[in-house]
């Protein structure tokens, strides 16, 4: 495929098992009442490994577990917002960046419609992006996983170099 491709579409997906007494953090934002949190060997924000995959799958460049493995334990806790930063460094370093993001979390509860606008605002500045540009919406599981954060992300990559 050429390189001179002006946009490439990316997706990624994340999911987390949730237990109480853990911390719940989507979009780099930290979810209020939330009494169950993620299970995970970084902090577990399933928006931000998600919008990583997208990243990195729009160029063909594999997935967070390759940067990041689960198995070294320099990684044990990391803030997801890192993950993200180095993503966004790799689609950089190829001429591209992001244009546009649409996201879907699903999750029970608690109801995240009151967190919108502060995880679309977070998301669009780790991705130097105007708020406009980051789609979020939210879904239940309808009580078939109340103990489980799935998010999915959809990201348009556009050329910034000719």
């Amino acid at each position: 495929m050429s390189s001179a491709v002006p946009y490439r579409v990316g997706f990624g997906e994340d999911a987390h098992r949730l237990e109480a007494g853990l911390p719940l953090v989507l979009g780099g934002v930290p979810v209020p009442g939330a009494e169950l949190g993620a299970v995970a060997h970084s902090d577990g924000d399933a928006v931000l490994h998600a919008v990583a995959d997208a990243l990195l799958s729009g160029l063909a460049l594999g997935d967070i577990g390759q940067y990041f493995p689960d198995t070294a334990a320099e990684w044990k806790g990391l803030d997801s917002r890192l993950i993200v930063q180095r993503a966004l460094e790799l689609v950089r370093g190829r001429g591209y960046a992001p244009v546009n993001v649409a996201l879907v979390v699903t999750l029970d509860r608690p109801k995240l419609g009151p967190l919108r606008a502060e995880i679309a605002a977070s998301v669009a500045q780790l991705l130097d992006l105007p708020g406009s540009e980051v789609g979020v919406s939210f879904k239940t599981s309808e009580g078939l996983a109340p103990a489980h954060v799935q998010t999915r992300v959809t990201v348009l990559l556009g050329r910034t170099e000719k």
